[in-house]
This record gives C-alpha cells, structure tokens and sequence, in this order.
C-alpha cells in the first residue's frame, strides 16, 4: 500500500465533507505531487484545494476543498512521514547509538537523519543522504529552519569523524542554504583533540561567515559509555579542558556580540558543570534558541524556580511532606541549590537530592536523560525517600512510563515503596512537585503568563 494512502478521515473535518474516503491514496494537491507530509503540510495549507486521489481500484477522481488557510484536511496515513524514516548513512566515530549495550528494544538501534523530522520535530540531521532534488525542496517550499549537526566545516575532518566520504558535501549544502536565506540551527558535537581547538575556531568562523541564515549554534561534550570496543578510541573531558573550551567558545561569542549584536555560539550546561563553572546568567542565553540541546536549561529552569518561590507565602509551604530528587551526577549539586533556595523561605521543608551514578552506560555519562530504572532501583533501595521520589521527566520514553532499560515507573515504585513523580523541565513545576501540589491547567496558564510577562519586560 502507498505511504500516502489515507488511512481514516476525521468526520468532521475538511476532507470528509468534500468526500475523502479511507484508502484512496493522496496523489496531487492543486496539482503538485505529494511525495510526503512536507508536500502535504505546505501544499494543503491555501483555503482552496483541489485534491487528486486513487480508489483502491485505481479509479482517478478529483475533488475540492474549501476551509480555512492553515486548517487541517482531517486525514490519517499509515505513518507520521507519509513514507519511511530515513536511517543515517554515516557511521560517526561518536555515534551514542553505536554505543549502546545488547539487547535493548530494536527502536534505539535506529539512526534517522531525516531532513522532515528535522523541520517537523526539530531533530538534527547531517546532510550527507539529501538528494539534489530535496535540497532544491528545501529551497522551493522555504523550509526553515533546519537543524544540522555540523561538527566541523573543514571537509576532510568531516568526512573523517562521519566515516562518510561525502560529508564534506554537506558544508557545501549549508553554503547553498546560507545564499537562498534558509535559516539552520547548528550543532557541534566536540570530541577532545579531534574538533576542538584551532578546528573548533576554524568552524566557528566558518559558521559566522554564513550568519544571519546560521541562526545558532550549541558545542556539546562527546558522550563516551562502556561499550566502545571496537570502536574509535575517544577520550573525555576533564575539568581543565572543559574549561579551556568553554573559554575559547565564549571568546568567540563576545567577539561576534561586539560584531553583530548576538553571541551565535554557546556551550551546554554539560560543559560548564564539568568544567565547575558557574552557568551564565539568563540574559547570556538571549532568546535560548539551543535550549533543546541543553543550553540554558538549567538557567531558565533556576529562574523559574526562583519567580515561583516568589509566588509562594511561606506559610504556603508549611507542612510539606517529605521527597527525594534522583538525578544524573552532573545536576546534582545544581538541584541541591535549589532545594536549600526553597528551605531558605521555608526551614521545614525536607528534600534530598540523591546523584544516580550511571553504571547502566558507564560512569563516564552523567547527565540525567540517561538514568536507568535499574540504576534508580539499585542505588536507593534502603534509602530515606520521603513520601514521594521526583526524576527529571526526560529518563523516560516520551509519553510513557518506561525508564531506557525497559523498566517502568511502577517496577520502581514496587521496589522502593514509594510514589514516582515525573518533573518536566520546568522550574514552577519543580516547587509543586516538592510541595505536593498538582498544576490545574488554570495555574499552569498563570505561571506561563508570569514568565512570558517577566522574559519580555524585563
């Protein structure tokens, strides 16, 4: 069957009051092809459609649509992508997938590099499987923007830590988006003595060549786990050369400041916790573009932290049950801050922060999205928890209650004996999360509110 075939029609939408029925395939709109959900998404966008589509008999009709421009057809195809997800060519000298031990759900075996989930979903993509035809697309429909691991601009490195002999061509693929104004978010994963150093600042200056149409760019720290045999021979970051990376990447971005009114590069938090810095204060991250990637995270989430504290009356906090916080080792001792901010207002409050060393992956990763269920179970039972065990809400799969290892929130509750409460990334979530209290789609619209009103008068 076509990936584009319709797989249900919403009955109240669009499409079905012109007439779409399950299984007719989706060929043309106002006469373009629609190859997937790119074509789909952009060329059903007008409030005047007409729309090609196939019987399951192979009969032709065409019919129109009238909606509101930007209003969904109301159709369902057998995948999100109206095709396959793209696997990566590469074989990167980084890869965390090639990485990973045996035996854990085929789903995190896959690498995609998949210029439509980038657009669509914000994943980053290498460039090194786009056709011509769909660098063209990407052009024609002004795409933007695109998220793009670079790595390095300098070809022969880039082709070298891809394992790809046409990596190199994906530096010119962004030079040809740079000239057509397509904006590209960028990422440099940096690998000690390999694209750090003069060949850090050589793509930082490459990239600053093609801004404004390179809008940002994040350095983040090679994640290295136990399972490497075999593989490329990485080392890590210590303190001291964390350090002199985070300084080189903030002598770049004050000189680029100074230049054209934004920093374009920042480090990840990662870095400035393994290097022992203090992280910048908020107005560093300007508009926090790379937060996804772990830039300013823990900056925003500690604002927000402290405007909800704001928020609160003391007496508010009285009487608040004891918890626990269980988190990678980096955060640790940044949570361990905000736990005495709150005890500070409140001295009742009773809260521990227990740092979760990963010997899942190995002990060289230590941020939290990387916690096990077996590690949280191994490493607390006996433990002092309180009446209820906070974890960031991103060690588990999105949407469910499965922790990497395939156990889930209740094996954890099972085992320790107490409530698992996912937090998201959100620092008023954090404190009702301490107290006990459950957000109300009301509250949760005020402190949204509070913040927007502070981020942009302030």
């Amino acid at each position: 069957m076509s990936m584009t075939a319709v797989k249900s029609v919403d009955p109240r939408s669009p499409a079905s009051r012109a007439g779409v029925r399950p299984g007719d395939t989706l060929t043309h709109i106002n006469g373009h092809p629609v190859v997937d959900v790119l074509d789909y998404k952009f060329y059903s966008y007008d409030p005047r459609l007409e729309l090609t589509l196939k019987s399951p008999e192979g009969t032709v009709r065409t019919l129109r649509v009238r909606k509101s421009e930007g209003e969904e057809l109301g159709l369902e195809f057998e995948t999100y992508l109206m095709d396959r997800a793209r696997s990566c060519a590469n074989r990167c000298i980084f890869c965390f997938v090639d990485q990973m031990p045996p035996g854990m759900r085929p789903s995190l075996y896959f690498k995609d590099d998949d210029a439509r989930l980038s657009f669509l979903l914000g994943n980053y993509l290498t460039l090194t499987n786009l056709s011509s035809r769909e660098v063209q697309r990407i052009i024609d429909l002004r795409i933007s923007p695109i998220n793009i691991s670079v790595h390095t601009t300098d070809r022969a490195l880039r082709a070298e830590m891809l394992n790809n002999p046409r990596a190199g061509e994906g530096i010119d693929i962004m030079e040809r988006l740079a000239q057509n104004n397509i904006t590209m978010n960028c990422q440099i994963v940096s690998c000690p003595g390999i694209n750090d150093g003069p060949a850090l600042d050589s793509t930082l200056a490459d990239l600053a060549a093609m801004f404004p149409a390179v809008n940002s760019v994040s350095v983040v720290p090679v994640g290295v786990t136990k399972y490497r045999e075999g593989l490329y021979p990485l080392k890590t970051y210590t303190r001291e050369t964390a350090a002199a990376l985070v300084d080189q990447v903030e002598a770049f971005a004050a000189k680029h400041l100074e230049e054209q009114g934004t920093r374009l590069v920042w480090c990840s938090d990662e870095f400035y916790l393994l290097a022992g810095r203090e992280l910048p204060h908020e107005d560093y991250f300007e508009e926090f573009t790379q937060l996804d990637n772990g830039v300013g995270m823990l900056t925003l989430l500690s604002r927000e932290f402290a405007r909800a504290l704001d928020l609160m009356e003391p007496e508010e906090l009285e009487g608040t049950a004891s918890f626990s916080i269980a988190t990678g080792v980096s955060a640790a001792p940044f949570l361990a801050k905000l736990v005495g901010h709150a005890r500070e207002k409140c001295g009742t409050i009773e809260g521990k922060v227990y740092p979760i060393v990963n010997r899942f992956f190995g002990e060289t990763i230590t941020v939290a999205g990387l916690v096990t269920g077996g590690d949280l179970i191994q490493q607390l039972r006996g433990k002092k928890l309180g009446k209820r065990l906070l974890i960031p809400a991103n060690m588990l799969r999105s949407g469910e209650n499965v922790f990497l290892d395939d156990v889930t929130t209740a094996d954890v509750e099972r085992e320790l004996g107490v409530p698992v409460v996912p937090v998201p990334q959100d620092g008023y979530e954090l404190l009702d999360a301490m107290l006990g209290v459950e957000l109300t789609p009301e509250t949760r619209r005020l402190a949204w509110e509070n913040e927007e009103f502070y981020r942009y008068n302030s």
